[in-house]
């Protein structure tokens, strides 16, 4: 557990992660921030964490701008 101490995303999913970017930013202004085709042709939530999951680079930008956004 101490571990997970100072990881300021511990307990969030990346779900959540990508709900809360989605409702703040807005997909088109989400695909202008992290150039992603999953947020700008045809944008869901399912289709994006698919994506995500599968690509470390890409998750990495997303957790990047989530940290951002809640400074």
């Amino acid at each position: 557990m101490t571990q997970q101490a100072n990881n300021p995303l511990h307990g969030l999913t990346l779900e959540r992660i990508l709900t809360e970017l989605v409702e703040r930013y807005g997909w088109e202004r989400l695909g202008d921030l992290i150039d992603i085709r999953c947020f700008q042709y045809e944008p869901s939530i399912k289709s994006s964490l698919k994506f995500l999951r599968r690509t470390p680079w890409a998750r990495q930008e997303v957790e990047a701008l989530y940290l951002r956004h809640r400074a």
